[in-house]
């Protein structure tokens, strides 16, 4: 017997293990695979998609890629890659927990914090500042 409630009560998408990606071509593949899930499991009505990266030390990234732009949402707990980011994006850290990168870093971004990430999950109706303007 079909039980609804076991359904409803598992989450949508679940953690995947990471590997750590060592060369452009390898972070290159995981977008290409990754653009491929967003396609599969996303309805074209859903908004705040992307995905989440939980990173071994403590704290999530939440990452959006949008035309021109790359779009993180920063957790408290995840502050202290702060450094590397400004690094990447050649910026201060934003006021808020909301990051935007041009889209040319998308690869120096998650080759950068491949060696960090335990887990990525895809998300969607995340929050990702639509609020504000980029």
């Amino acid at each position: 017997m079909f039980n609804h409630d076991d359904e409803a009560a598992k989450p949508r998408f679940r953690p995947v293990p990471w590997t750590a990606l060592e060369t452009p071509q390898d972070v290159e593949l995981w977008i290409a695979e990754h653009d491929l899930a967003l396609k599969e499991h996303v309805a074209k009505q859903e908004t705040g998609y992307g995905v989440c990266f939980s990173l071994a030390e403590g704290g999530d990234i939440y990452m959006q890629t949008t035309e021109g732009a790359v779009i993180l949402d920063v957790t408290p707990e995840a502050d202290w890659v702060e450094p590397l980011l400004c690094a990447i994006a050649a910026c201060e850290p934003p006021k808020g927990r909301l990051w935007t990168l041009p889209d040319d870093k998308l690869v120096q971004l998650i080759l950068g914090l491949s060696v960090l990430i335990a887990t990525t999950t895809l998300v969607v109706g995340h929050d990702f500042g639509r609020r504000h303007s980029y």
